[in-house]
């Protein structure tokens, strides 16, 4: 059975949703939970894989479930966690790094309320990261990228921890195998932005390049066939319709059927928030 990413953190928002249930079980009521993604479902990337997580504990759970697309507007992340915990929502997922701040602003105001943040190591009240190491599959990768190429790129969304802990995880499985293998950065400062993904891969295949890896979520979505038959990865969505050469997609993702920690959160016994401490996994 291959493990993957992609069932691990899908264990771990599963794990959290059941632990947070766990009262609402009890108690007879329903159990609601909200998700708020940077961007649109309908791309097979990052904001499909939330999505999926969701529609998996409404599968598993029961659960009423609910989604808000937004755009990368801080002000617009506190309203949509304000707007969910104010109807009664269970736990709120904010799919991405990008919502911790604001979960850390509106999560006081509603002490029942659990906020969870993917990609992050939050630990902060009712407050709760969902982490999955992302060095140790991008370590893997950069083994391959050492062993299999001349010269490897990067292409990040924004310059935010965990695309730093990830591009960090490449470079030292890059090192392992070659030291003095060159591995180049560059961040678009955005996750929507395909057309600057798809010049700054160009620019780094252009400067010899033949591994080149896009992590900037939606804007990763797309063509990724370029000039000169490099070798196109993604940590999130590399699809083989447009990219015959892209290695498999087994790194990234949060949904499975896997719901570990049921009966203790039927029974209403176990409270997320005396966890204190960020779910973390890694494949």
């Amino acid at each position: 059975m291959m493990i993957t990413r992609r069932g691990c953190l899908a264990s771990a928002v599963a794990m959290a949703a059941l632990i947070a249930a766990g009262p609402a079980f009890a108690g007879g009521a329903s159990f609601k939970m909200g998700l708020l993604v940077p961007g649109s479902i309908s791309e097979e990337g990052w904001n499909r894989i939330g999505f999926n997580a969701l529609k998996g504990v409404e599968k598993e759970l029961g659960a009423e479930v609910s989604y808000v697309e937004l755009q990368q507007n801080p002000a617009s992340f506190e309203k949509a966690f304000r707007d969910f915990a104010s109807q009664g929502y269970n736990v709120i997922l904010g799919h991405g790094f990008e919502f911790q701040d604001a979960a850390l602003e509106v999560a006081p105001e509603y002490p029942d309320t659990v906020f969870l943040i993917s990609s992050s190591y939050i630990s902060e009240g009712n407050v709760i990261g969902l982490n999955t190491d992302t060095s140790q599959p991008f370590y893997l990768m950069g083994v391959i990228a050492a062993k299999t190429g001349k010269k490897a790129g990067l292409v990040g969304g924004m310059e935010i921890p965990p695309i730093k802990e990830a591009f960090e995880g490449f470079t030292n499985g890059v090192r392992s195998v070659a030291p003095d293998f060159p591995v180049s950065e560059v961040y678009i400062g955005n996750f929507t932005d395909a057309t600057a993904t798809k010049e700054a891969s160009l620019s780094l295949i252009s400067q010899g390049a033949d591994f080149v890896l896009p992590n900037a979520s939606g804007a990763t979505v797309g063509d990724s066939r370029q000039p000169r038959n490099p070798v196109p990865t993604s940590r999130r969505s590399a699809s083989s319709a447009t990219t015959p050469r892209s290695l498999p997609r087994t790194f990234s993702g949060f949904t499975s059927p896997t719901m570990p920690g049921a009966s203790s959160a039927s029974s209403g016994t176990s409270r997320m928030a005396k966890s204190r401490r960020p779910m973390s996994s890694s494949a």
